[in-house]
């Protein structure tokens, strides 16, 4: 039922049948215009039993289908206007990944928005897309957010809409068996119901009294701190008058009503709107100042859009202003909230999320709200989320959605509580790994980040391109383990920024017995002060090399020698080499294959101790050493 709200610009409904539609398609037409899509979908199938299918009517059936939120036969009738059509459109690709998606066809999603993208290049959702087209394995890897629970009022009509103040939680409901039912899905009218909070639970809900209700649709509303006012949703009917524009078409509206004697009555209509497109949703700002609301009207950038507009003393309001393109898409942005802290919830199509409509909230900085982000699963789902209501002070709140439990139940939608439980804001971390030796990727590390107490908090493998990828609360503090079998482990201490961060971490190889026994050896002094000859003790413990080599034939070594800082640079170099040759000319003389040998004189230029001026006898024959380096 909230596709009563989630709208699409006439025009477009309109330009996208004239061309094709005849004789044969217009009662089905005529229904798939006004909204009727339950009635246009019977008519379309009736065309289909009597041999007149077309790709024309795949595709109108493919559209209405998406409308009513039935994503599997939404897909089987995309797929057969798609055969039976060379060039299809470019919202027909964008649809069809979406239903994909919705239906768990992750691959398959990806191919349809890559055609979706050739088609509409300078589309935001395609740039989007484009940028990150594994999004999806991002948005798994984030902690939940919210724990949610079915609420016990839920009927088994649609109920959606929660809006808690005081002790009253109102919804919107089309629990009403005696309303007449509407052609979009063949649900009844929605009204406006209201329960009572009765030993911590809402029970016994009953349609508002007063002036909201009438015998069409009312839809979200939002209520004043003082209860004094209410603005609502409704279709088009004020004062007895139902009305339509050019075309047949009634749209939606947002009136205010004033508290009399514990009723909302003297309903008023909002200078904001207009017979020729819909405004719905309302939502406060937390001082009241201003309204926010989702309308198709024109100038905007998608479907429907997210708009705000002042609340002046008197009660009137100024000029609508969009949100943006940073809110804003090519899609449906609907069901705006903003919770004490004036963060922006809304639902969108167009961003990207797990299907459907997704759950996302924007910060504000500076009067301004930046780019939003997905809140992440169980909030949402691949069905439809949205009419998110959050009150940041308990962190609760209230989320609809249409999800099933079961593959092949029907959807309707149902309110769930919800609960914080993990922060809010949280920042992805990629973290590629790669061989500090041959600069090469390795998938399987383990990257693991404690908190604060030392307590693990998220642990994930590193994939085929050395990344992993972690939401972490932003502004806290982590330990990070890298760990790899053959490798030294890594350690860091991050604090979480609140942008996206790369890191990169370069693991050691461990070195085997045969490195740590040569390393050893590096510590032995081999020269007397100023001299190329091999001292001949040292002569001994290079039989140690010896053997190595002799027992590892695949082994090639290069001898780097050092001197102390004493003595010019270049007489050093040159010492330095005359050392290094002594060294390899005794190992040939050993017996080992000149071939398996090389050697390097580096002079003074790498001292390890810093010492370079008044160094005692000790730091001149520790900077005195021969290096053994296995090479390829």
């Amino acid at each position: 039922m909230k596709n009563l709200y989630t709208f699409s610009i006439l025009i477009c409904l309109f330009t996208s049948s004239l061309w094709s539609q005849n004789s044969d398609t217009r009662k089905a037409d005529q229904h798939f215009e006004r909204f009727a899509y339950s009635d246009a979908i019977k008519a379309y199938e009736k065309l289909i039993q009597k041999g007149k299918s077309n790709s024309y009517v795949y595709k109108q059936l493919a559209k209405s289908y998406y409308k009513i939120s039935d994503f599997e036969k939404a897909e089987q009738f995309y797929k057969r206007y798609m055969r039976s059509n060379r060039n299809p459109e470019a919202d027909v690709y964008y649809e069809y990944a979406q239903s994909l998606l919705s239906n768990g066809r992750e691959e398959e999603f990806k191919k349809a928005m890559l055609d979706f993208s050739k088609k509409a290049p300078r589309d935001s959702r395609a740039k989007a897309f484009l940028e990150n087209t594994d999004y999806l394995s991002d948005l798994k890897s984030m902690r939940p957010r919210f724990e949610l629970n079915k609420l016990n009022l839920n009927s088994e009509y649609s109920d959606f809409g929660a809006y808690e103040r005081g002790d009253q939680l109102f919804f919107v409901s089309a629990r009403n068996e005696k309303a007449k039912t509407y052609g979009w899905d063949q649900g009844h009218a929605l009204d406006v119901y209201v329960a009572n909070n009765v030993e911590g639970a809402f029970t016994n809900p009953v349609e508002v009294e007063g002036d909201i209700n009438s015998k069409f649709h009312e839809g979200l509303l939002a209520i004043t701190k003082d209860s004094s006012t209410v603005y609502f949703t409704r279709n088009d009917y004020f004062r007895e008058k139902y009305r339509t524009d050019d075309n047949g078409v009634n749209h939606l509206k947002i009136y205010k009503a004033t508290l009399v004697n514990n009723q909302y009555q003297d309903v008023e209509d909002l200078s904001i709107n207009d017979v020729s497109f819909s405004n719905a949703n309302p939502a406060l700002s937390p001082d009241e100042s201003q309204l926010y609301f989702s309308s198709d009207r024109p100038g905007g950038y998608g479907a429907s859009d997210l708009y705000v507009v002042d609340i002046n003393e008197d009660g009137s309001l100024g000029e609508p202003r969009n949100l943006g393109p940073s809110i804003n898409t090519e899609g449906r942005e609907n069901f705006p909230f903003l919770d004490q802290e004036h963060t922006l919830y809304f639902s969108s199509d167009g961003h990207l999320g797990f299907g459907g409509f997704d759950v996302y909230y924007a910060k504000q900085e500076s009067g301004n709200f930046l780019p939003p982000q997905n809140l992440g699963h169980p909030l949402n789902s691949s069905t439809d989320d949205f009419s998110f209501f959050y009150n940041s002070s308990t962190e609760t709140g209230y989320v609809s959605s249409n999800r099933v439990e079961k593959k092949g139940q029907d959807r309707t939608d149902h309110i769930y509580s919800v609960k914080l439980v993990h922060p809010l804001e949280q920042t992805l971390i990629s973290v590629e790994v790669l061989d500090a030796k041959t600069d090469l990727v390795i998938e399987n590390v383990q990257v693991i980040f404690y908190d604060e107490d030392a307590e693990e908090y998220s642990r994930t493998e590193t994939d085929a391109n050395g990344l992993s990828k972690s939401y972490l609360p932003t502004g806290q503090k982590f330990d990070m383990q890298v760990n790899m079998k053959g490798y030294e482990s890594e350690s860091n201490t991050l604090e979480i920024p609140s942008t996206q961060m790369f890191y990169k971490v370069a693991l050691i190889p461990e070195k085997s017995e045969v490195e740590i026994e040569m390393q050893i050896l590096e510590k032995l002094i081999f020269f007397d002060y100023d001299d190329a000859s091999i001292r001949p003790e040292a002569a001994l413990e290079l039989d140690r090399l010896i053997k190595i080599l002799e027992e590892n034939p695949e082994l090639n070594i290069k001898v780097i020698s050092h001197t102390d800082e004493r003595g010019s640079e270049a007489y050093n170099l040159e010492l330095s080499k005359k050392r290094a040759e002594n060294t390899v000319k005794h190992l040939i003389q050993n017996g080992i294959d000149e071939s398996r040998l090389s050697f390097e004189g580096k002079g003074k230029s790498e001292l390890i101790n810093g010492c370079d001026s008044g160094c005692t006898d000790e730091e001149h024959e520790e900077n005195r050493r021969s290096e053994f380096k296995i090479v390829d």
